[in-house]
């Protein structure tokens, strides 16, 4: 998790699959001077739910296991990017945000276990308590759920 805004952090955000192109360049722009947009995976999920596979913004949200209002900032914000790096003839690259590659209501393989990120203590997850909830006994960090949220997702 990481924060945006004071006091909120920013939860995971379900995405069906990372994408397999991370960049597009428009053509005949000199290298010299293209300027880049940096679109996150969310805002990228946010936009293939709502305008490729036309789910209304409700159905969307819980997809992608955020509130309607948040599902509707992530996908203006990723519809403003595009715009500008199309009409401004700008590199569309894809990284980043805080998401989880395949969602609790999927099927997956994610083990019940909780996991210290300072110092690698495992204890297993109890269903329903947050593993951030808890504190190492060891080193005394937030635990975090074991395979859980992807942050800052590199291509």
């Amino acid at each position: 998790m990481t924060t945006n805004r004071a006091g909120r952090p920013t939860l995971c955000r379900c995405v069906r699959e990372l994408p397999k192109v991370t960049c597009f360049q428009p053509e005949g722009v000199s290298p010299d001077v293209l300027e880049s947009v940096m679109l996150t995976v969310d805002e990228l999920e946010a936009i293939r739910l709502a305008d490729k596979e036309g789910l209304y913004q409700a159905l969307a949200a819980v997809q992608m296991n955020v509130s309607r209002p948040t599902f509707g900032r992530i996908l203006e914000a990723a519809r403003k990017k595009v715009a500008e790096a199309i009409v401004g003839g700008k590199q569309l690259c894809i990284q980043g945000g805080v998401v989880r590659s395949l969602c609790d209501s999927f099927p997956t393989n994610r083990p019940d276990i909780c996991v210290c990120p300072a110092c690698s203590f495992e204890l297993p997850h109890l269903k329903g308590e947050p593993c951030r909830e808890t504190l190492c006994p060891h080193c005394g960090a937030s635990l975090k759920r074991k395979g859980g949220c992807i942050s800052d997702l590199q291509p």
